[in-house]
């Protein structure tokens, strides 16, 4: 999924209430596994000047990348601080993790080709899907309407959950941002 869709799903599963430092944590556990992608493509594309190209084809799938992202994309990572959060009584803890760990499990079941090593440390085996969110040749003229319809409903949650004016701009504009990245994958993808 892309990642205005992870945080629209995690904020409407995990915030409850969602205002205040609660959906934050949701926003924070639901951005957490693709900020590295951001942060290396971000810089190898606008501080180096490495062609997309390079970028997208060759860097993603290195070994130095994988390694950042299997690190951060640990279900087994997620799950400890999960365990923790449970076991200290830490809400805002234990709410982030199930986010990242929401955003985990669609990544598991959305990435053909493209996935990350989700077992780290245990196993650097990664699971290649047969459906994927952005590639057309794997079923994702079918996925992108129903992410789609799956985001939409996760904002009404959200408005329905009383959401303050900001908190209704924010999501309001993640909503568009998944609109106007998934039309971005039909027509190049």
């Amino acid at each position: 999924m892309n990642t205005p869709a992870h945080l629209l799903l995690g904020a409407a599963a995990f915030a409850r209430p969602a205002r205040g430092r609660i959906l934050w944590a949701t926003v924070l556990g639901s951005l957490l596994p693709d900020l590295s992608l951001y942060v290396l493509a971000g810089v190898s594309l606008y501080v180096l000047g490495i062609p997309a190209q390079v970028v997208f084809n060759q860097l993603y799938f290195s070994e130095a990348w994988q390694t950042v992202f299997a690190i951060d994309n640990s279900i087994i990572l997620w799950g400890v601080a999960l365990v923790v959060g449970v076991w200290r009584g830490w809400q805002v803890l234990t709410v982030a993790a199930s986010a990242g760990l929401l955003h985990l499990a669609m990544d598991f079941l959305l990435h053909a080709g493209d996935g990350r090593p989700q077992f780290w440390p245990i196993t650097d085996w990664v699971f290649h899907s047969p459906v994927s969110y952005w590639d057309s040749a794997h079923h994702a003229l079918w996925v992108a309407p129903a992410s789609l319809a799956v985001c939409a409903g996760a904002f009404a949650v959200l408005w329905q959950r009383g959401l303050t004016v900001s908190g209704k701009l924010f999501f309001a504009a993640l909503l568009a941002a998944e609109l106007w990245v998934a039309r971005q994958w039909f027509l190049f993808f």
